[in-house]
């Protein structure tokens, strides 16, 4: 079991989304965040004072998968972010444990279903 957790662009999550569910990936968890990487912000003007803004807005999507799911969720959210651009994001896969349905108290691999 592995922990895919990817930073997006904003505007790409509709894309990855329609991406993964081609890849029959319909379970995920998303949720807004702020960062920067390479991109280092930006500078903005406002009445006359530089604010330089070394936030900038991105998606944080988070995917539990069994062994056979890894491969096709990170082609999919490739597929769907990539822009060819600075701040296209990265993919981070994590060992996943364990994990248990509070529902019906299934673990492991059932519990991902």
């Amino acid at each position: 079991m592995k922990l895919i957790v990817a930073m997006i662009q904003p505007h790409k999550l509709p894309d990855v989304k329609e991406a993964l569910f081609e890849a029959d990936i319909h379970k995920m968890t998303v949720s807004n965040a702020m960062g920067c990487g390479q991109q280092q912000g930006y500078t903005e003007t406002y009445r006359g004072v530089v604010h330089e803004v070394n936030l900038l807005k991105k998606v944080r999507l988070e995917i539990a998968v069994n062994r056979d799911f890894v491969k096709p969720a990170i082609d999919a959210i490739i597929k769907g972010a990539k822009t060819g651009k600075i701040g296209d994001g990265k993919i981070f896969v994590i060992n996943l444990e364990e994990c248990i349905r509070i529902r019906t108290g299934e673990k492991g691999h059932e519990a991902i279903g």
